[in-house]
């Protein structure tokens, strides 16, 4: 029988498992991109106390991403000022010190925000997959006018991919050279992207479980709080497309996407495309609700046509050929089924890494 710990106390065997995760984060996940959050998920893998403190958390909240993210809200928020500052001096140590403060102090608040809020990664150079898939599918249609529903990325930063600039690698060029939100997109292979604009967009729905209202300040703040501090091109990028997002917020629909999507169909006009899109987002679903969310598609195809594109990685997407391509290979396939009443017409037309910082375009188009 094991013997009895002080009131409050973590048992030795938790302590040490968690205090593992939170040092592997740092020195294996972290090290390569965040020396900041090295240094810090180090510390607290080396205090008790610390420890104790996420202990406090749900157990699937307890992660460091989370717990990190809910410390960073509390910096960009103005309540964490040490470790603010020890962020913006990128100094580690002093950043871990005031992590183990923050967390002791204010640990009510950091269980708070890491039982309510999902780690979010909205802003990642998508549309330099989308615009031109997006595109095609209205091309094969013959459609002036679409309706864009994302499903998952829960501020819908992806339903803003016909007001961003991209400029690819070859030097050819998508969408609007003076928008504040720049992407680029190294391409790979000989095979150019089309380079036809985007029709005239009359919907942008989005579709999730917990989405962010980017003219939220909580919500905004929570975005940037899931950014890296050492992260700053990256977080200049999500800054400029919350501005742009704010100036045309998108319709929210919150709900399981099963059963969500019938309502986001009902708000596209009758005369404009319903385009679904999905960028790493099914691979959170299980193997019957990405046939049920495919069934979806095919029950809104007994009234009009609907377009669906897809970046998911190799077998992920249901229909959506792998052009024998193996899941090991690290990248992702960019899909585009064409949904009518008589026929579903699916093609993989590129592939991707990185999250489309690398593109492939495979379509004759």
């Amino acid at each position: 029988m094991p013997a009895p710990t002080a009131a409050g106390a973590v048992p030795v065997g938790r302590a040490r498992t968690l205090a593992q995760v939170y040092r592997r984060f740092g020195e294996v996940d972290a090290a390569a991109t965040s020396p900041l959050y090295e240094r810090v998920a180090v510390a607290l893998s080396e205090s008790d106390e610390a420890l104790r403190a996420i202990e406090a958390a749900p157990a699937r909240r307890r992660h460091p991403t989370v717990i990190l993210a809910a410390l960073h809200d509390l910096a960009l928020a103005g309540r964490a000022p040490a470790l603010a500052a020890a962020y913006a001096a990128a100094d580690g140590d002093a950043a871990g010190r005031a992590a183990i403060d923050t967390l002791l102090r204010m640990t009510d608040s950091v269980v708070a925000i890491a039982g309510r809020r999902r780690i979010r990664t909205d802003e990642n150079g998508r549309g330099a997959v989308l615009y031109p898939a997006i595109a095609e599918a209205a091309r094969r249609v013959g459609a002036n006018a679409v309706g864009l529903i994302d499903v998952g990325c829960a501020a819908g930063l992806n339903l803003n991919v016909d007001r961003v600039g991209i400029t690819y690698s070859n030097g050819q060029s998508l969408g609007d050279p003076s928008s504040p939100v720049q992407l680029s997109s190294s391409i790979v292979g000989d095979r150019p992207v089309p380079t036809r604009p985007m029709p005239q967009v009359v919907a942008r729905v989005a579709v999730a479980l917990d989405p962010l209202d980017v003219t939220d300040a909580d919500d905004a703040r929570w975005l940037r709080a899931c950014v890296w501090p050492e992260e700053r091109e990256r977080r200049a990028t999500l800054d400029a497309e919350i501005a742009l997002g704010a100036t045309a917020p998108p319709l929210l629909l919150q709900g399981d996407a099963v059963e969500v999507l019938p309502d986001a169909f009902a708000r596209v006009p009758a005369d404009a495309l319903p385009v679904v899109t999905t960028t790493w987002t099914l691979s959170h679903f299980s193997l019957e609700r990405r046939l049920r969310f495919r069934q979806r598609l095919d029950e809104a195809a007994a009234g009009r046509t609907v377009a669906w594109v897809s970046a998911e990685g190799v077998g992920v997407a249901p229909a959506i050929p792998t052009l024998g391509d193996r899941r090991a290979f690290g990248h992702s396939i960019v899909g585009l089924a064409v949904v009518d009443r008589s026929a579903v017409r699916a093609e993989a037309i590129g592939r991707c890494w990185s999250h489309g910082r690398w593109l492939a375009w495979l379509a004759d188009s």
